[in-house]
């Protein structure tokens, strides 16, 4: 019975330093939530070991207090793994507990509108019990090893681990080993990282810093002078829509459709690549680069640029005799930073005023967004051009429900809107959060759907228009190490605006060509010399010292 009893003490020690070790050296099940066993040593799992090994051996054991305040501490940094491991896999990109937990009231919000209460609610519950189950599951590992540290034998056999563990890590680069093979990568870092986000976002002297203007090419608008100039960014429209070949032939059919509209309409189109400053998210990072050609990578430059006296776009159109509107279907409250890029009306969703069936968090189409523009700007005479800046949101996360395209324009502002079999079939295609591949393709074919109905709807109409993608997808959609580029298309009618266009490397037709022409923000001064009528160059050759596009799986703020 003795020596039983002792064997299940041994294996009970043995389970809780898998456990423990598990704990930090989990790892994500991509593109989902879900993780899975790592099979690697956590350095700090070791350093815990071997400190608590010490202090028992020159002491005693640590007091039963002690070991549910580790327990805490073990919680929190196994949060901190799972985040470390899970944002990269869905996102795209790195945590950033600062900025991104100012957003989480908004996303929780979101997924409340396209997923049922109760799910929320089991959801919610689950979250709690799971973070709850994990600090016990952790308190009894610790507490077998607080059992262990009280034996000679076994505290020694801990020491003995700990410290070869921790030897192995020291001497990894000298005998040639591969670190990142034998261990997880520590997970403390991932705090320190956000404590200096924190202290830098906090800090005076960040604060009172100066985010340069240098101020945007000189440009007459010639080029444009009497055409309504819109600029769409399409949500989420990324270089992943051509390079993964399941996602092109889904979009292939809705592309042609546009392609030709542009063509039967008498117009032609220019496409490039460029890269966003932004990656899955953050949308008005890409937005405030290009309005205001300056590179804004992180929610802090973005408030530091809000303080400064730039250009902008709006502006300059709006210097130019144009009526600077900004179409925001997406905008639930108010927007103050309307005034720093000098838009003269902004349509958000209240001035809009959509009556019809909801879509999910966004409620609004995009096709309804751009027929109530044309109703209450386009569609006025006398008027002067009209500067339009559109971000859409119908492509956004989670791209279900995706609205029906609706042929009737007029029909689209009124409060029956849809047939009511093809509304009901909309809303029942909910998003499939691990296959969003789909769900991301069907908003996209939506988007080029009603962007080639409303050049039809205008075939004669002198319009500018510019679509392009804000960012990639998050992760799950453009898989991993992707990189961080858009398309840009240019489409007109006006051959002395696309001549200098393709000049700069642009492309013929809808199919963007690599490699990309550089960052979103050097796109604004390319359409501005484009626009006056003037030669450009691509931003390669135009004295940029840094337009590479960033490193696969490159780490980037926002």
């Amino acid at each position: 019975m003795r020596v039983a009893g002792r064997r299940g003490a041994w294996l009970k020690l043995g389970l809780a330093l898998a456990l423990l070790n598990f704990a930090l050296t989990l790892q994500n099940v991509w593109p989902t939530p879900w993780i899975t066993t790592h099979h690697k040593f956590s350095l700090e799992i070791a350093l815990l070991l071997l400190a608590l090994t010490l202090n028992a051996e020159l002491r005693h054991p640590p007091a039963q207090r002690l070991v549910g305040w580790l327990a805490f501490g073990l919680t929190l940094l196994t949060l901190g793994r799972y985040a470390q491991v899970t944002a990269p896999a869905l996102f795209g990109r790195p945590v950033n507990l600062y900025w991104d937990a100012q957003h989480l009231p908004g996303v929780a919000a979101m997924l409340a509108q396209v997923t049922p209460a109760w799910l929320v609610a089991l959801i919610a519950s689950g979250l709690v019990l799971l973070t709850g189950g994990l600090f016990l599951v952790l308190r009894w590992a610790l507490g077998q090893v607080w059992t262990g540290l009280s034996e000679t034998g076994a505290r020694r056999a801990l020491g003995a681990l700990a410290a070869s563990v921790v030897m192995l890590y020291l001497a990894a680069p000298g005998l040639g080993l591969h670190t990142e093979r034998w261990f997880s990568r520590p997970v403390t870092p991932v705090y320190a990282r956000q404590a200096g986000f924190l202290w830098a976002a906090l800090s005076k002297d960040d604060q009172e810093a100066a985010v340069p203007c240098t101020g945007l090419p000189a440009s007459n608008l010639s080029g444009v002078a009497g055409a309504d100039v819109l600029l769409v960014f399409l949500e989420s429209y990324g270089a992943v829509s051509y390079d993964q070949p399941d996602l092109r032939a889904a979009l292939a059919a809705s592309r042609q459709h546009l392609a030709e509209a542009v063509q039967r309409t008498r117009r032609a189109a220019v496409s490039a690549f460029i890269e966003s400053p932004t990656f899955g998210g953050s949308s008005w990072l890409a937005h405030s680069s290009l309005l205001a050609g300056v590179e804004v990578r992180d929610p802090q430059t973005y408030q530091l640029l809000l303080t400064q006296q730039c250009d902008t776009l709006a502006a300059r159109f709006a210097r130019q005799g144009y009526r600077s509107l900004a179409l925001m279907p997406g905008l639930r409250y108010a927007w103050p930073e309307g005034a720093f890029y000098g838009f003269e009306q902004i349509y958000d969703q209240r001035a809009l005023a959509y009556h019809g069936p909801e879509f999910g968090w966004w409620r609004i189409p995009d096709q309804y967004a751009l027929a109530r523009l044309d109703q209450l700007e386009i569609a006025a005479a006398p008027r002067p051009p009209l500067f339009v800046f559109y971000p859409t949101i119908s492509s956004h996360l989670p791209f279900r429900p995706t609205p029906p395209y609706q042929a009737n324009w007029a029909r689209m502002l009124t409060q029956n809107p849809f047939e009511p079999r093809t509304l009901e079939a909309s809303l029942a295609r909910t998003p499939d959060w691990t296959n969003l591949g789909p769900a991301y393709t069907d908003a996209l074919s939506y988007s080029f759907t009603w962007l080639a109905g409303y050049l039809e709807q205008h075939p004669t109409a002198d319009l500018v228009i510019i679509v392009l993608g804000d960012h990639q997808p998050p992760a799950s959609v453009s898989g991993t190490d992707a990189p961080w580029e858009v398309p840009v298309h240019v489409i007109t009618q006006r051959a002395e605006i696309l001549a200098p266009l393709q000049a700069a490397g642009l492309q013929p037709g809808l199919t963007p060509g690599r490699p990309a022409l550089g960052r979103m923000h050097e796109l604004t001064a390319l359409l501005l010399r484009a626009f006056d009528g003037a030669r450009v160059s691509s931003p390669q050759t135009s004295g940029r010292t840094d337009c590479s596009s960033p490193q696969p799986g490159a780490a980037r703020p926002g």
